[in-house]
């Protein structure tokens, strides 16, 4: 598994890497920014990763963004951050 350090969150579903590289949480579907529960899934997300080094998976590109799972210390903050959206509905 590739490895970066995390530069920004942008949403609840996706961070920057260094190099202007983006990563999309697979199978997570996290309101908008402007939708809500859009900023609490982001400042979610950023409790989990900001400025932390990732691991993560590249299965697909969408978008010119990476799609795969993002680990952070073997915890797999898909599934966590799957299981917060799931408690804001």
């Amino acid at each position: 598994m590739p490895k970066a350090k995390v530069k920004e969150v942008i949403d609840g579903d996706t961070v920057r890497l260094p190099y202007n590289k983006f990563i999309r949480l697979a199978n997570v579907d996290a309101p908008e920014k402007n939708q809500k529960g859009g900023a609490a899934a982001k400042h979610e997300l950023e409790k989990l990763v900001e400025n932390k080094t990732i691991s993560y998976t590249e299965d697909a590109i969408s978008y010119g963004r990476i799609v795969g799972t993002v680990k952070v210390g073997g915890k797999n903050v898909n599934n966590t951050m799957k299981k917060f959206i799931k408690r804001q509905k």
